[in-house]
């Protein structure tokens, strides 16, 4: 026996000392210390041996067992040191590399013009205020004078969350008009920047989520003068000085007389193209003076004060700062477009 455990400890601690991975050295500890293993079955010839034998013999196969662990350890040791070296050499990073470049963005030409329209209106003396997106329709059409049965409520229009048609998704900024008179002491100068939604076909010119801007000023002696005045004065801050405008008769329930406001289109110069559709012309805002019924709705008495508000398309005032003749390239994230601002 003394041999064979001789003979074992050799051929181990060899094998040990070669094995390359995890993997052949588990598979070496089963075979030499398993419950099946050479140890194993050496120590059951002990029963051939002498009483006086048997404790000298036990003692070395102790210790022999004691070596194969211990050098099984020990190259388990260096395999993983050899591996953790060998991940951090692939690993290793190139300090001496240049550094990745970063882009660092910039504004969306939209709120470019949004920011510039905040600034001219700031400067005027407005306010800025903002308001929900899911609206009532009492502040998004009732209290507006928009009654019952007018088209712009059909179901066909508008985006409504309940079959009662009392909730839905606001078609316009104007609820923020009666927002306003109902919390906000006279006078009233705001202006209601947000996203508004209808149930527009996509074209150059029309996207069923858009941005307007509502504007409103409620005071005493106020008349339609100031407000062609003051749109005037936005569009030439916007576009220059000279640019070409016309005001045309229009109907709005919730102003009384209303007006709409064109640009003569940055494309074409009024001679007619896609982009104004042939007219020469492109609508950027409606307008008019705040009706009466509107006011004294709101607990306002029409006999004292007066008012004009108006609502403009903050996506067609970006088409015409940046002479961008399709709406859609606004929405569509398309980097190449947005370099370009």
């Amino acid at each position: 026996m003394k041999e064979l455990m001789q003979a074992l400890r050799a051929a181990s601690i060899q094998a040990i000392l070669a094995a390359d991975d995890a993997e052949n050295l588990e598979n070496l500890r089963v075979r030499y210390l398993g419950k099946k293993g050479e140890l194993t079955g050496i120590l059951r010839q002990m029963g051939k041996l002498s009483a006086e034998e048997r404790p000298a013999m036990g003692q070395m196969a102790n210790q022999l067992r004691t070596e194969i662990e211990n050098a099984i350890e020990a190259r388990r040791t260096e395999l993983n040191k050899a591996m953790l070296e060998k991940k951090l050499e692939l690993e290793t990073v190139d300090v001496t590399l240049p550094a990745k470049d970063v882009r660092i963005g910039h504004k969306h030409p939209m709120y470019n013009v949004l920011d510039q329209i905040k600034e001219i209106f700031i400067g005027m003396g407005f306010e800025i205020v903002d308001g929900p997106e899911v609206e009532l329709a009492d502040y998004n059409f009732t209290k507006l004078n928009i009654d019952e049965g007018h088209p712009s409520r059909e179901w066909t229009d508008t985006f409504y969350f309940t079959e009662d048609s009392k909730i839905l998704l606001r078609t316009q900024t104007s609820p923020m008009q009666v927002h306003a008179m109902e919390t906000k002491s006279l006078p009233i100068r705001m202006i209601a920047p947000g996203r508004v939604y209808r149930k527009d076909e996509v074209d150059a010119t029309h996207s069923p989520m858009f941005h307007q801007i509502e504007g409103m000023v409620i005071d005493k002696g106020v008349t339609m003068a100031d407000l062609k005045a003051t749109l005037n004065l936005v569009v030439e801050k916007i576009y220059g000085e000279g640019t070409v405008t016309r005001f045309r008769p229009h109907h709005f329930p919730f102003t009384e007389p209303s007006c709409e406001l064109d640009i003569q289109c940055h494309k074409c110069g009024g001679k007619g193209c896609p982009t104004c559709k042939g007219e020469g012309w492109i609508e950027v805002l409606g307008a008019g003076m705040v009706h009466p019924k509107v006011l004294s709705g709101c607990g306002i008495d029409p006999d004292v004060y007066s008012g004009w508000a108006f609502g403009m398309g903050l996506e067609r005032l970006a088409m015409g700062e940046y002479k961008i003749t399709d709406l859609r390239l606004i929405f569509e994230n398309d980097v190449r477009f947005l370099e370009q601002f």
